[in-house]
């Protein structure tokens, strides 16, 4: 399965450099060297669509964000992006996204984008080479250190049913929730980036959460299944292990950060001054393997005593 599954990722790179050029599966099948019935049998049962289905919302993709980032002619976008006229430019975008083009661009509202497909993961890579030891020269222990993240409105979906990422996609379809955050990129908040996850606190247990930060005076449409939430300004202590392999080394660096980010003693951080802030923040997850590496942001604060001190001295 290894091997079909890596077929299959190449053949998506490819699409991904030639989406605007007519890709044939032809041509496709022909760069990773399998029949054209072999790619596209094969397309449809790893990633649940056929590649026609595939190239189409990829390309509408192309031509959403640059009807929102642009001020190209929809026209010139419709050619660009294959369509043979703007009218069946205008026919697809408004059967898959429920506006037309020239509405779209008059006002962005959060749409389903089709994300790129991935099918190979770390447990993929695992199966096929067998336990291996890790890349110790790139590997390090996790640490820890200290960021303020001023005040900010978060617009995902919180899941009470979830503790972490691979549940959270059992109760909700990746592909509409990851699209629909792509296309609020032009109004992520700085910080908090698109697909920035995390954890929350309900009943004293964790659970997951996925979507984006937005600007404070965001107004637009909330997506169904999402709701919006304000959050102070906090310090966070951010338990990380900067950029690696994402199909070497991702478990056992995330089991390393998350590892100390979930046993640390707040009390041996500031001389014991501060404790846990997540009854009013909550945690997030940064994950961005060969850029930033891997993150994970615990809220802390002044323990209350500590402030009512400094507080009475004015000195503050």
């Amino acid at each position: 399965m290894y091997e079909q599954k890596e077929a299959i990722q190449n053949m998506i790179d490819w699409i991904e450099e030639h989406i605007c050029e007519t890709p044939s599966l032809m041509q496709m099948a022909e760069h990773i060297g399998y029949s054209p019935y072999y790619c596209s049998t094969m397309f449809h049962q790893i990633t649940g669509m056929t590649v026609k289905r595939y190239v189409a919302g990829r390309r509408l993709r192309i031509a959403a964000l640059a009807l929102r980032d642009t001020d190209e002619r929809i026209i010139d976008i419709a050619v660009r992006c294959g369509y043979s006229s703007q009218e069946a430019f205008t026919r697809a975008f408004q059967a898959a996204f429920g506006c037309t083009p020239a509405a779209y661009r008059k006002e962005p509202v959060p749409i389903p984008l089709s994300i790129r497909q991935v099918v190979l993961s770390p447990d993929f890579y695992r199966n096929r080479i067998g336990d291996i030891s890790m890349n110790k020269p790139f590997l390090t222990e996790a640490h820890v250190k200290c960021e303020f993240i001023p005040a900010h409105n978060y617009l995902g979906v919180w899941e009470d049913k979830a503790r972490n990422y691979g549940e959270f996609w059992q109760y909700h379809d990746c592909d509409s929730i990851c699209g629909i955050i792509d296309s609020l990129s032009n109004v992520c908040d700085p910080i908090i980036t698109g697909h920035t996850a995390g954890w929350y606190q309900i009943n004293g247990e964790r659970r997951y959460f996925y979507g984006t930060g937005v600007p404070a005076d965001y107004s637009g449409r909330i997506p169904d299944n999402f709701e919006m939430r304000a959050f102070p300004g906090s310090y966070y202590l951010v338990f990380y292990h900067p950029a690696f392999d994402y199909l070497k080394d991702n478990g056992e660096v995330m089991g390393r950060v998350e590892n100390l980010a979930w046993n640390f003693d707040i009390g041996s951080f500031g001389g014991g001054k501060y404790e846990w802030n997540e009854d009013l923040c909550q945690c997030y997850q940064r994950h961005y393997p060969e850029v930033l590496g891997y993150q994970v942001l615990r809220p802390i604060r002044l323990k209350q005593d500590i402030c009512l001190c400094v507080c009475g001295n004015e000195t503050i």
